[in-house]
């Protein structure tokens, strides 16, 4: 295999999003959980985004894993690698986009590393060095009360530096707009200025082409999807890569039953289990008694076995905010967060047993737990079911193909849920 672009994304939703996003570009994309078996056959492709459990974890183990997987790309063809994070970005002083993208960094022997999250097709914009979501800043958005990552500081720079060991500087707006050289000549001024990393402003898609472009010609550049799409254009436009216009092999039907499995929290997908219910059954797990110990999964199995038979049926340890806070200050955040992506992953494990085979999983934290528990190792890359989420087959699972979903807690409009089984056959 020789591949024209890797990614190393740190959460398996955010993969699947830049693995979409890579796809409706024109790039042929797969996406591997981890570093694939050297017995995994995997197709010719023009890219491969590798799928880490990275963004929560401590920076040193973000730091090795991400080396491991740049190592395995670079060793494939990969002439530029892009870290892949999430477009609401890491608001913890001790996150991981900074020690990783100053890693990836040395080992490439670049420099300075573009950085963005902006993606304006999901309403994420970056301008002046802040993160809008959706017209809000970024700290009064809902997801200043994410139950894992509360986000309470817009100012990407600001953020950025304390998790950095370099200076940090800025690519506004109005040099974006003068194109990809002027994006290049800032970044050589800001690398004599002693910056490891620039924040890129991009308000509109335009934007995210120019980046792209620039970015393409250094080794490394860090950002959420948007500049994966600026980088696959890029790439077309250079002559590098070949738009692909081949028959998708993951839309072929598999058969079997199917279900819901959702972990978030968010407000998106909880209206969503809302709508859900005028579709299918649906189960709302008592958190609660999930995490005092009490037999949730047993039930919850037994639930489903009674109504599968006649159509999807959907299982959520999803909770309203309030709730979410209740419990993580009596058991602690990251008990809470474990024991529900656990309980869930055991239950998508539980439902595939008994005959699963197109299954839509929503929640970043759950979508990882539940893909290792199954122990699927790639996936190919079909339609966009929303902006941002693509159908999955799997690949290397012994002739018992899935059709699956990975939503980020974010994504998706009320009715994601119908959608994403009405796609599935």
């Amino acid at each position: 295999m020789t591949i024209l672009l890797g990614s190393i994304a740190d959460d398996y939703t955010g993969a699947s999003d830049l693995a979409n996003t890579l796809t409706k570009n024109g790039l042929r994309t797969v996406q591997t959980v981890g570093i694939p078996d050297p017995s995994l056959a995997l197709p010719d492709v023009d890219a491969v985004v590798v799928s880490l459990k990275i963004r929560s974890v401590a920076a040193k183990d973000a730091v090795a894993a991400a080396l491991e997987a740049e190592s395995w790309l670079r060793g494939r063809g990969a002439g530029h690698v892009l870290y892949k994070i999430c477009s609401t970005f890491d608001p913890t002083d001790l996150g991981n986009i900074g020690p990783v993208t100053e890693a990836l960094l040395s080992v490439s022997g670049g420099h300075i590393a573009l950085v963005t999250p902006a993606f304006p097709e999901t309403g994420r914009t970056v301008y002046l060095g802040h993160l809008f979501v959706n017209g809000q800043p970024l700290d009064e958005s809902p997801l200043k009360d994410h139950p894992l990552n509360p986000m309470r500081d817009a100012n990407l720079a600001r953020v950025l530096t304390r998790q950095s060991r370099g200076k940090v500087g800025l690519i506004d707006l109005p040099t974006v707009t003068d194109g990809a050289d002027a994006v290049r000549a800032r970044l050589d001024r800001l690398r004599a200025e002693g910056a490891a990393a620039a924040i890129a402003d991009a308000v509109f898609e335009r934007d995210l082409e120019t980046l792209g472009k620039a970015a393409l010609e250094m080794p490394v550049s860090t950002g959420a999807s948007g500049l994966g799409l600026g980088l696959a254009r890029a790439l077309l436009r250079s002559g590098r890569a070949s738009a692909s216009d081949g028959e998708n092999e993951a839309i072929r039907p598999v058969g079997g039953l199917a279900a819901v499995v959702a972990g978030s929290c968010s407000a998106a997908t909880l209206k969503q289990l809302d709508a859900a219910e005028l579709h299918m059954p649906v189960l709302r797990l008592d958190t609660e008694k999930l995490l005092a110990g009490s037999d949730e999964i047993s039930a919850a199995i037994a639930w489903a076995g009674e109504r599968i038979g006649e159509g999807p049926v959907a299982i959520a340890a999803s909770a309203a905010p309030e709730v979410v806070s209740r419990l993580q200050a009596r058991y602690g955040r990251e008990a809470s967060g474990h024991a529900v992506e656990t309980a869930t992953a055991a239950i998508a494990g539980e439902l595939v047993e008994r005959g699963v085979r197109r299954l839509v999983v929503a929640g970043g934290e759950t979508s990882g737990a539940t893909v290792d528990r199954l122990g699927i190792p790639a996936f190919l890359i079909g339609p966009e079911i929303a902006p941002g989420v693509p159908l999955l087959r799997t690949i290397g699972t012994g002739g018992n193909d899935m059709l699956l979903t990975l939503k980020s807690g974010n994504f998706g409009g009320e009715d994601f849920f119908a959608t994403a089984l009405s796609m599935m056959r």
